[in-house]
């Protein structure tokens, strides 16, 4: 992977972007999301934030040998302390869990005011970015799965409109748009995790009954029937 050609994952983030727009890639990495749309006209232009110190450098670098330092800015921060309000029409965060990403939203919130798209890429836990989205009155309008070496992951795309979007209990877990395709990547990430909730439940079995315990099992059993009636 490299700025010319994406890696699937990054490229489905890509496909989400509205053409012509300015950009904010969090957590950027080497900055080849953003490099990537800046070269080829999707994105007019960027800024590609950073927490850490090496991916910093490395975005730096990466940004001033293809000569676009003039249209991406390269920024050291937590999160959306990069960004001033509104300067960003589009924000991208990709690769990291679903609790980072729903948090750093939380904690940058007054940075959203102007932003029309988020489309975040959750690791693990897009429950918790679902949640987040809800409650804060982002409408998922995009989702995608897919499996890219032996790992499956979730895209998602929610813009700023005043309406309110509700959810169920099994939409918020597995995603309102995933659930209608029912593709086999969402299948099988399903399929595992039901396997994965029927093997702590034997566990469970074996071990001291408890009040604790049989609440954690009721749990687990909910779980699980919420995926059997969407996989079924």
């Amino acid at each position: 992977m490299n700025s010319e050609k994406l890696s699937k994952r990054l490229g489905a983030v890509a496909a989400f972007i509205p053409n012509g727009t300015k950009i904010a890639d969090i957590g950027s990495d080497h900055a080849y999301l953003p490099c990537y749309c800046v070269k080829h006209g999707i994105a007019r232009e960027a800024v590609a934030g950073e927490v850490a110190d090496g991916p910093y450098r490395s975005a730096r670098r990466q940004v001033e040998q293809l000569g676009l330092a003039g249209k991406i800015s390269v920024r050291k921060g937590d999160g959306l302390d990069v960004l001033s309000p509104g300067e960003a029409e589009c924000i991208t965060i990709a690769g990291m869990g679903g609790a980072l990403i729903a948090s750093i939203l939380e904690r940058g919130k007054e940075k959203l005011t102007g932003t029309k798209r988020l489309i975040l890429q959750p690791n693990v836990g897009s429950l918790f970015v679902r949640k987040w989205c809800v409650e804060n009155g982002w409408v998922i309008i995009g989702e995608r799965i897919l499996e890219e070496d032996g790992k499956i992951y979730e895209i998602l795309a929610a813009d700023a409109e005043a309406r309110p979007q509700n959810l169920t209990e099994a939409e918020l877990m597995m995603g309102p748009i995933l659930i209608k395709e029912n593709n086999a990547a969402f299948r099988k990430k399903w399929q595992s995790e039901k396997r994965k909730w029927q093997h702590i439940l034997r566990k469970m079995s074996e071990a001291e009954p408890s009040p604790e315990l049989e609440e954690k099992k009721s749990h687990y059993r909910h779980l699980i029937a919420l995926a059997e009636e969407v996989l079924k």
